[in-house]
């Protein structure tokens, strides 16, 4: 199939979704029905491409965020009882059905998110890789230690903490929310979905595909609707034990001080300014596609894009040259064809926020290389952009755009290059390109970040810990670490008889 071909069959697709999925609208999901909202109250989304209607979507509010929740609580008094090795049986059965319906959800996603359909095709086996991951975990997800003392037997177990809240982001929504709620499950938690409000789609057929699977009713509960009402009866609810979130830092802090009464525990996955560092004596032809491709990937909106690149003065002039020529090629479209590289912004509202950082950056001195303009009169679309002559004091420097945007940002030396890369509020990720690997080390080591690739760009091993320091975020995904957000440790203690204890009381004769 050629790539016009293929383009082609996914407009057919897409159409055939849109009537069989996306027209009838889309509804909750509680304790294994499907439900409207008891308000009956809907919202609409529209597709980023031209901003005509997409999907009407049932608009949650709290009596739906506390029937989800109760059903949650009620099927967590079962489901914490299950065994590891049957909740991987239906971990993996997720996971076959959502590799059999990978192309229904890559058109989707392109289609609610804008997202380039060349990326979402991996959305699917991403989210199998992290059902099977946890899938295989579940049976030793309670597993502790023993600690034996004198006198006595200690050991350790871990328990499921309870219904959690799992509240995604708009932006690859489907991988996300697996991410989040197969440890979780895994874990012999229940959990109360809300997805963001401007990419609903992917969410419903996750839900189906695990109701499919055999998931018990009210493992899973989906309720959508907007952050200042199902969000934060969510977060403020006493039957939820924890909150699971990705987005935006501002957005963290609400939900922490909205937990704050109920002590609910909380994992965020915040905001992020990434450095990518590029010393003179790197591979520079390898750091260059590294460096195009986290910002430019993905239509530069995802939290662990390296949106600052800090390049050492004697190469500057030539390295940015060279990305700005690579951008300038950058194809920017119809997500759904297989050529495009770069689709629409997800929203009209977001596609003004990275709109308005050209005027920024010109009214700060920095120079727009490459970009710095919309593309076509309709949609959200954006030219991939590139700012040089920049200072780290810059708005552009020290804020998330969160879009195609990329930043250039000269240094002199080691020293300075540590400085310019710490001097944000953000510690979520830092890609550093040296073959030195002294430097590499110690570098490594003084970067204010929660994860470093050296000469490398994102590549995720799944047991290694995912998250930030500093306004990035709290706690760690991946691997064991996600069991210790969703679960309880106790220590058992187990006197051999041998101790004695102390007597109070007693007469003295």
């Amino acid at each position: 199939m050629t790539q016009s071909e293929a383009a082609t069959a996914n407009h057919d697709l897409a159409a055939q979704l849109r009537e069989s999925r996306l027209k009838p609208g889309i509804r909750h999901f509680i304790g294994g029905q499907w439900v409207d909202s008891a308000s009956g109250e809907t919202f609409d989304t529209h597709s980023p491409v031209d901003n005509a209607f997409l999907v009407k979507t049932a608009r949650g509010d709290a009596q739906d965020i506390d029937r989800a929740a109760k059903a949650a609580w009620d099927a967590f008094q079962t489901w914490r009882e299950v065994g590891g090795a049957e909740r991987r049986r239906i971990m993996h059965k997720i996971a076959d059905l959502i590799e059999k319906r990978a192309q229904e959800i890559a058109v989707l996603e392109s289609m609610d998110t804008g997202q380039a359909i060349r990326f979402m095709k991996s959305a699917a086996a991403r989210g199998a890789e992290n059902f099977r991951f946890y899938a295989d975990r579940a049976p030793a997800a309670q597993d502790g230690q023993s600690l034996p003392t004198t006198g006595f037997i200690n050991y350790s177990l871990r328990q499921p903490i309870g219904p959690v809240g799992v509240i995604t982001p708009w932006n690859t929504p489907f991988m996300l929310s697996t991410w989040k709620i197969a440890p979780a499950l895994a874990a012999g938690c229940t959990v109360v979905h809300k997805p963001a409000e401007w990419s609903p789609v992917s969410a419903t057929l996750l839900a189906e595909i695990m109701d499919e699977a055999g998931l018990p009713k009210g493992v899973h509960n989906l309720v959508h609707g907007f952050g200042e009402s199902a969000g934060k009866t969510l977060t403020e609810h006493p039957l939820i034990k924890a909150v699971a979130f990705v987005g935006e830092t501002t957005t963290g802090s609400h939900i922490m001080r909205q937990g704050a009464d109920t002590l609910k525990r909380v994992h965020f996955e915040l905001g992020g300014k990434n450095p990518v560092v590029v010393f003179d004596d790197a591979d520079l032809d390898k750091a260059l596609d590294a460096v195009v491709f986290m910002i430019y990937s993905l239509n530069g909106e995802r939290c662990t894009s390296s949106s600052r690149v800090l390049i050492q003065e004697g190469i500057y002039d030539e390295f940015t040259k060279r990305i700005a020529e690579r951008a300038s090629n950058i194809r920017v479209g119809d997500p759904l064809d297989p050529e495009t590289e770069v689709g629409p912004l997800v929203h009209p509202r977001h596609f003004e926020k990275v709109m308005s950082y050209f005027d920024k950056a010109r009214e700060e001195g920095a120079t727009i290389a490459e970009g710095g303009v919309r593309v076509g009169e309709s949609g959200n679309f954006v030219r991939p952009t590139l700012f040089t002559g920049a200072r780290n004091d810059m708005r552009i420097a020290q804020e998330e755009i969160f879009g195609p945007v990329l930043t250039a940002i000269p240094f002199k030396d080691e020293a300075e290059a540590l400085s310019l890369a710490n001097d944000v509020a953000y510690g979520l990720a830092g890609y550093l390109w040296t073959n030195d690997l002294t430097r590499a080390h110690r570098f490594a080591h003084g970067l204010e970040a929660g994860m470093i690739w050296v000469n490398s760009e994102n590549v995720r091993h799944l047991p290694t810990p995912f998250g930030g320091v500093k306004n990035s975020g709290i706690g760690r995904d991946g691997g064991d670490y996600s069991f210790e957000f969703y679960m309880e440790t106790k220590n058992i203690a187990i006197s051999l008889g041998t101790h004695k204890t102390a007597k109070l009381g007693v007469k003295k004769e």
